[in-house]
């Protein structure tokens, strides 16, 4: 095993592994609980049950598909790189897809599937970093600040500390409420454990927000520590029964899969540099094995969707990981294993409510929207796309209609600005695509 990870090049060692690996997922295993909640839509109070994703599968799903991700990235790719469902990419799942848009959550994975399938196939023929590239630098900043403010909206929702208001759309809600109350106390001592720099800040947050939230009275206690794992069946394969139906096939969900497979491509390229560079794994500004890396990634969306979960992506978290010690893909197998774990513990998620979850949503939407600081505002054909990405997705309550809107209006604003020549011409095919989107709608 230590020839395998070339523990001497890297100077490491099990005991630097072991805890690389623990601290990463101390770090991302609030998406055990954050993403079973977001797909299944619990915060949704008059969604149909009948609509709904089953959460004891989706909870089975997300550790599966967490921990398959792991093990395919540590063995292949080799790097400290833990990859679980993708914050953004759930939530655009449940609340554009299925809520928002009324399709149903078995279409939605349909959709996540063939993403995962074109994911692959772009990355075996070497297209995939074309078209990462053909995408200006700009609007790949804009489109994870956009998403970071729509998890945050997201958030202070499910918080009711904004809550509907039929004057002006949006207002403040009731600060006095218990599940509020508990809400604003988990993002205060998560703000001060990130503040702090502790690692796993967004988990331990969580802990303790349920930990107050059972002596107040506010969470019932759980019943249960160990139980039977729930049944994968709800979920597992449901993705293939969407492919016999005719309405599945629309422009509709053409922008779906393309949002699934588009934001995929920027959160995977974005995590994998940043965490090779944290690691000192870069050579020469490039990174060796990136190829594996890229089909580890496209493998685990495939399989997510299969099992029953929204797309399986690379995660930042994992440098929290790095900064502990890990190196090698000997973390990520680390990492894999607890997600294993983790699936008996189901009873203890029944204290995990929104008020729990909120502050995991509001923080992770900061670290996304620190992207507005590489974007070009002083450039204002770049400023204008850019803004309007970032800006729509909130507003439209649509991840998709942000990313559609900022891809119309960045030729437009190049080719009066007279910088027709920097414009890839991918990029006029995304123009079209998207307009067709919105009149198609």
């Amino acid at each position: 095993m230590q020839k395998y990870f070339e523990f001497e090049k890297h100077g490491t060692n099990y005991r630097r592994e072991f805890i690389g690996g623990l601290t990463t997922f101390l770090a991302m295993a609030y998406i055990l609980v954050v993403n079973p909640l977001t797909l299944s839509l619990a915060s949704i109070k008059d969604f149909p049950d009948a609509l709904r994703m089953d959460y004891g599968a989706v909870f089975v799903a997300t550790a599966l598909a967490s921990a398959l991700g792991s093990i395919v990235m540590g063995l292949l790719g080799k790097y400290p790189l833990a990859l679980a469902p993708g914050m953004g990419l759930n939530a655009f799942f449940a609340y554009t897809v299925v809520l928002g848009s009324g399709i149903p959550w078995q279409h939605a994975l349909g959709a996540v599937l063939i993403s995962g399938i074109f994911f692959l196939l772009l990355t075996l023929t070497g297209l995939r970093e074309k078209i990462i590239n053909a995408i200006p630098v700009d609007l790949k900043h804009a489109v994870g600040a956009g998403i970071g403010l729509f998890i945050t909206f997201v958030g202070l929702q499910d918080a009711k500390i904004i809550v509907n208001n039929d004057a002006t759309l949006v207002g403040l809600g009731d600060l006095t409420s218990g599940p509020t109350l508990l809400a604003i106390f988990g993002i205060v001592v998560t703000v001060i454990l990130m503040t702090r720099g502790i690692n796993g800040a967004v988990f331990y947050g969580m802990v303790i927000t349920a930990i107050v939230g059972m002596i107040f009275g506010e969470i019932k206690m759980p019943t249960k520590v160990v139980d039977t794992v729930p049944s994968l069946a709800p979920t597992f394969g449901a993705a293939f029964s969407s492919f016999s139906d005719s309405s599945f096939y629309t422009t509709s969900m053409l922008g779906i899969i393309l949002t699934f497979l588009f934001v995929d491509f920027f959160d995977n390229a974005g995590t994998l540099v940043a965490v090779a560079n944290q690691a000192g794994i870069m050579k020469d500004n490039k990174l060796p094995r990136a190829g594996r890396a890229l089909i580890s990634d496209s493998i685990a969306s495939t399989v997510g969707a299969i099992l029953g979960t929204s797309t399986t992506t690379s995660y930042i978290e994992s440098s929290a990981g790095v900064a502990a010690g890990a190196r090698t893909g000997f973390a990520s197998l680390v990492t894999a294993g607890l997600f294993i774990l983790s699936i008996f513990f189901f009873p203890l998620l029944s204290v995990v409510t929104s008020s729990v979850t909120a502050p995991a949503l509001i923080i992770v939407g900061v670290l996304m929207v620190s992207s507005l600081g590489n974007i070009d505002w002083k450039k204002f054909e770049i400023a204008v796309p850019a803004f309007l990405t970032m800006i729509a997705m909130p507003l439209s309550y649509s991840i998709a209609t942000g990313i559609a809107v900022g891809f119309i209006f960045y030729p437009i604003t190049m080719i009066v600005k007279g910088r027709i020549k920097e414009i890839n011409p991918i990029m006029y095919l995304f123009f079209v695509i998207f307009v067709l989107y919105f009149i198609l709608k």
